[in-house]
């Protein structure tokens, strides 16, 4: 006998979320009330992601409904999945309505939800949302509620296995730190092949030696101290992060850590010193703003609504000044690179849609991001770009989003292990004594 497929109902926010999700739950039948279609109606006109994906699901449900008329089902979501259907709103049953009395779209969607289940007594209906008080509404009027998974990573930030500590001869630790290449073959210290851009910290008597897997030389090489445009790194983890902003070879980064830590100072201290390798230099953030609002919101020209957003970036490239005197040959390249627009620190909506080619591109705050806008800023990547993203996937503003299913923590994992490919997480704070100490007591 043929087991019953299950049947999801989803929240508006499942869909501002990723427009594809539909397709997302196998060949189990999938349901969409009515209020969610005048939320989704709301966010229809706008730049940002939420817009997008709020148009782009509405097309693709007019593609379906044009190609197929609505059975009880609803209409055939593709090969190998389940039916989409619209359903009217419907009231709470008599024992639930005095539980819930405001008429919003949130009691109409779990009403609507609770419907569905009584009226398919022989299969399991969830309702799917990232609204955790929506889950617990839901779960207090006996309602199966749950959070999306298909994006959602298993470790965020699996660090235990990102830096290796391995027992290594002594004669392969000499040659690594001071023979003539500084590297030594894969096969004379470990017995598998580690995974590209595999970091280890090995222990050399007192101290120890930073190094990485080079896929393309089959070698373990040494991970020298560099230094990028008056900046060093301080500890071991900003040497791996400094080293993976400096090598051409690699041209997907991601760091992650928390305040102070050095990421984004690390990854523009890097696009400088090889500022002559590329056309332009670009910092964004994405703008969150209270409510979903737009930036257009807020008084004044362009330039003073953008000021709240760039002003991180600004700062972190004060730090960079400083580093040399005032008049000095870097500090006046600085300034004129800005007047030049060569280096461009811009908010991430006004550079949606472009195609970024020989562009060295700094993506701070990206813990912001869904995975579908990481892979869409990905997929603009020309030739000869490369794209650093930084971030903190515990201290995320997005309210659908958390430290499994942000656009950083998704690309981390799911990168990990290409050339082309590294990541690197800080935990020292650097930024001074004072910081270092809230942020582990505090």
């Amino acid at each position: 006998m043929k087991k019953q497929s299950k049947i999801f109902v989803l929240d508006t926010n499942i869909i501002l979320h990723d427009h594809l999700a539909v397709k997302n739950f196998q060949d189990n039948d999938i349901v969409v009330p009515i209020a969610v279609i005048e939320e989704l109606d709301k966010f229809k006109k706008g730049n940002d992601a939420l817009s997008y994906n709020a148009r782009s699901f509405m097309r693709e449900i007019n593609d379906l409904v044009e190609k197929h008329e609505f059975g009880e089902r609803g209409v055939p979501l593709g090969k190998k999945l389940g039916y989409i259907k619209i359903e009217p709103n419907h009231p709470f049953a008599p024992e639930y309505q005095t539980l819930f009395l405001d008429d919003i779209p949130d009691h109409r969607i779990l009403s609507t939800a609770m419907w569905v289940r009584d009226n398919n007594p022989d299969r399991f209906v969830a309702l799917v949302t990232k609204d955790i008080n929506l889950r617990l509404k839901a779960k207090a009027a006996g309602m199966a509620a749950q959070d999306y998974l298909h994006d959602r990573v298993e470790d965020p930030i699996p660090m235990e296995k990102e830096v290796i500590t391995e027992g290594i001869p002594i004669k392969e630790l000499q040659a690594l730190s001071y023979g003539p290449d500084c590297s030594i073959p894969w096969k004379k210290a470990v017995k598998k092949e580690p995974a590209p851009n595999q970091l280890y910290n090995l222990d050399f008597g007192e101290s120890s030696i930073p190094a990485r897997y080079d896929a393309r030389r089959g070698k373990i090489v040494l991970v020298r101290s560099k230094e990028a445009y008056g900046i060093r790194p301080r500890n071991v983890e900003q040497r791996f992060a400094l080293d993976a902003c400096l090598n051409p070879e690699i041209p997907l980064v991601s760091l992650t850590g928390g305040a102070g830590t050095g990421k984004t100072l690390l990854a523009l201290a890097a696009a400088l010193e090889q500022a002559a390798d590329y056309d332009q230099i670009i910092l964004s953030r994405p703008t969150v703003v209270l409510g979903g609002q737009d930036i257009g919101f807020l008084p004044g020209d362009q330039k003073s609504k953008m000021g709240p957003y760039i002003q991180p970036l600004m700062d972190n490239l004060d730090v960079i000044r400083r580093c040399f005197k005032p008049g000095s040959k870097q500090a006046q390249r600085i300034e004129i690179m800005l007047r030049e627009e060569k280096l461009v620190i811009s908010p991430l909506a006004y550079i949606r849609g472009r195609s970024l080619g020989k562009v060295y591109f700094i993506v701070d705050e990206a813990q912001n991001l869904t995975p579908h806008e990481v892979k869409t800023i990905i997929t603009r990547a020309g030739e000869g770009t490369k794209m650093v993203f930084t971030g903190d996937v515990y201290q995320i503003d997005q309210p659908y989003l958390d430290q499994w299913s942000n656009g950083l923590a998704h690309l981390g994992e799911k990168l990990s292990g290409q050339p082309l490919f590294q990541h690197v997480s800080l935990f020292k704070g650097e930024r001074s004594e004072l910081s270092e100490v809230a942020a582990k007591l505090l």
